[in-house]
């Protein structure tokens, strides 16, 4: 099934070879796609770039890893390489101009995939934010890996005509150059190409005091030059975003897109653990599990059942999916269910009214499907009505009752906190993975994006499979971080005040 979405422009891609068309790992995206794709590969590309950008994301925010050093980089590589997409990881190690195959048809899906997330991320200022924030991140750390010959390649194909200062400028310099060049210790500064523009262009360098300035011009070292392409790439995404939004209606004409568009930003491109259940798990040590190895939201559906020995139809579907995920038989699960519901009702009752559901998540009545447990988004998004304790217990409960709870289980001082601060703020997966940490002892900060990844991450600390990690302070870096992006988002009036 192929689509090809009309548009009204005046520009086309060149006609040619994939040479012709992407002859750089390193985009400015300015032209975009024509060609026929499928609706699966379509539907493909944005789940892989959304993953890619929530990998950056969660480097920074939840590993506090400074951005761009060697941690954060290696960080990101290594989790794009564990969710099988090398060739984002190639393009983000080192940007060239390869002309292999492999090299152009990574290029051709990172172009398409870059326009895909535009029509999605478009709707709203705050997806915006993120995306341009997310696609930045990006742009500076493919920018930082180029090679100088690609360097060279990417200022001649983008018309940008910056040149680095002749050697003897640079040598009548030198001096100045060695004291304000930020982070020059034990590097050869002669070495370093600089670049002279106006100060006005890199305006977060000199609020940093990062460069050199003489008569109205900053003197940049090719390392930090990343500051004037990113001030340019920003304000041309912004662009882009609002020329994007104004045609969502033509693009939308396509009803097979409008749901896919309109649910990305809350899609879940990770395992969704309906197969390859490798271990089953016996009803006994529910009890036990639900202690040292169940997210917050599981723990609190188990304890309730256990308490009043009934759920209603959104608790028993919600942990009812998550049981069959971790490994619960079907007749271990039927079990479970009925030795609890019938506790307060007939056994009759049970099979006429609450069998048929157990069966049916397990895809034995109905229409038989292997229904996946729900993910983290789908949690959190979800609707929880008066007397119901399914969804997310920090998306979905009162503050007061969310710090009882923890306190129950043992987490005060300032594990507690942090989980709280992060649940205010609206990043509640963070305050998951801070809880998963609280609980465990430890401080690997996991990205938490499925209850039963959850579930499995704990047992692989528990058995031993997974190394702890010592506490580590990262709330300078944290800082730093917010600094920086501040800057960014700055402008001239701004920063000049």
């Amino acid at each position: 099934m192929d689509f090809k979405i009309k548009r009204k422009t005046t520009k086309t891609i060149v006609t040619g070879s994939l040479i012709d068309t992407y002859p750089i790992d390193l985009q400015f995206y300015k032209i975009p796609p024509t060609e026929n794709i499928s609706l699966q590969e379509f539907e493909t590309l944005a789940l892989e770039r959304l993953t890619l950008l929530r990998c950056l994301a969660t480097a920074t925010t939840l590993k506090g890893l400074r951005m761009y050093s060697e941690e954060w980089t290696e960080y990101v590589l290594s989790d794009l390489r564990s969710q099988g997409l090398k060739y984002y990881s190639k393009l983000c190690e080192k940007s060239g101009c390869g002309t292999q195959e492999i090299d152009l048809q990574a290029r051709k899906k990172d172009h398409i995939a870059h326009f895909i997330l535009r029509l999605a991320y478009c709707r709203t200022e705050d997806l915006r934010r993120w995306f341009v924030a997310r696609e930045l991140e990006l742009f500076k750390m493919r920018f930082l890996t180029m090679k100088s010959d690609a360097v060279d390649t990417f200022f001649k194909l983008n018309n940008l005509s910056y040149t680095n200062i002749s050697d003897d400028e640079k040598k009548e310099i030198m001096p100045y150059l060695r004291d304000s060049t930020f982070h020059q210790s034990n590097q050869n500064i002669e070495s370093f190409k600089f670049y002279k523009v106006r100060f006005h262009e890199v305006l977060d360098l000199v609020k940093a005091r990062k460069v050199y300035l003489r008569d109205g011009y900053a003197y940049i070292p090719h390392k930090d030059f990343i500051s004037v392409l990113s001030a340019q790439y920003r304000t041309h995404l912004r662009q882009s975003l609002a020329i994007a939004c104004r045609h969502l209606g033509e693009i939308e004409q396509d009803e097979r897109l409008v749901a896919l568009l309109k649910g990305l930003h809350q899609s879940y491109a990770g395992n969704d653990y309906t197969s390859d259940i490798k271990t089953t798990i016996p009803i006994e040590s529910i009890n036990s599990l639900s202690i040292k190895s169940f997210p917050f939201c599981m723990r609190q559906l188990h304890e309730q059942l256990r308490s009043v020995h009934h759920l209603k139809h959104g608790g028993r579907l919600q942990y009812g999916l998550f049981l069959k995920g971790i490994g619960v038989t079907l007749e271990d699960s039927l079990r479970f269910w009925r030795e609890e519901f019938t506790k307060i009702m007939e056994s009759d009752k049970f099979e006429k009214q609450y069998a048929y559901n157990v069966r049916y998540n397990y895809g034995k009545e109905g229409s038989k499907k292997n229904y996946a447990p729900f993910n983290c988004l789908k949690i959190i998004n979800t609707n929880v009505g008066p007397g119901e304790c399914h969804g997310c217990p920090f998306r979905h409960s009162d503050l007061n009752v969310l710090k009882n709870k923890l306190k129950g289980y043992g987490l005060e001082g300032q594990a507690a906190n942090d989980i709280v601060d992060m649940t205010k703020k609206g990043h509640y997966q963070i305050a998951c993975s801070k809880y998963f940490d609280a609980i465990h002892n430890t401080d690997l900060g996991i990205g938490i994006n499925h209850p039963n990844q959850y579930f499995e991450e704990s047992q692989k600390l528990i058995k031993g499979d997974v190394k702890l990690e010592p506490k580590k302070e990262t709330k300078s870096s944290n800082i730093n971080i917010k600094k920086e992006e501040c800057l960014e988002d700055m402008d001239f009036e701004e920063i000049t005040e």
